[in-house]
């Protein structure tokens, strides 16, 4: 009898769920709209102040994995309890909710990851209050510059080897280039994110 996910060690879900890299698929962004227009449905735009899709998915023309990336920023007046609830009976799996004080409240999620592996599609939703983040400035960066882009996807690559079952270890790998680029974005783009009520 197989194991449920949650009864597998780290190690064992990241042997079972390996870092895969591909070439950019056109149905990403379609993926994307279908899917928030669920979260949409389901949680009422009432209670949502941005979504936006994030992460190298959202990237035409960069590898990355096969994974889309859902930046979902809330109403501060949200019930987080009543959310997480909602968001798991409509198949979102809560991995991790940490220091969900103001402003600085992260939530995360998944939707995709079965005991035989990946589904066909596979989602991480990140749930935020309103904020300045990176991953909006690091995206539109590369979005950008096509010659940054390119030299992340070859970053990537080159980490596929050494971290294909740690993606700890590959996240923290790329960090430097992110936080060097995501910096770079901010000279350039100004507060384009920053919203004050």
């Amino acid at each position: 009898m197989k194991k449920q996910l949650s009864e597998m060690s780290l190690e064992e879900l990241w042997m079972l769920f390996p870092i895969i890299l591909e070439e950019h698929n056109k149905d990403y962004e379609r993926w994307y709209t279908e899917e928030k227009d669920k979260i949409v449905k389901c949680i009422g735009i009432q209670n949502i102040r941005r979504i936006n899709h994030i992460g190298s998915s959202s990237v035409k023309g960069l590898i990355a994995k096969p994974i889309i990336d859902i930046l979902l920023e809330v109403n501060e007046e949200l019930d987080l309890q009543w959310l997480k609830d909602l968001l798991k009976s409509n198949g979102w799996t809560l991995m991790s909710a940490s220091d969900e004080g103001k402003p600085h409240m992260k939530i995360f999620f998944n939707k995709g990851y079965t005991p035989k592996g990946f589904a066909d599609k596979v989602y991480h939703l990140h749930v935020r209050y309103l904020g300045d983040w990176n991953e909006l400035y690091f995206r539109d960066y590369l979005i950008k510059h096509n010659d940054v882009a390119d030299e992340y996807g070859k970053l990537k690559l080159s980490l596929l080897p050494k971290y294909k079952n740690n993606r700890d270890g590959y996240t923290e790998a790329k960090t430097d280039f992110i936080l060097k680029y995501s910096n770079l974005a901010r000279k350039e783009f100004g507060d384009r994110y920053l919203i004050s009520d």
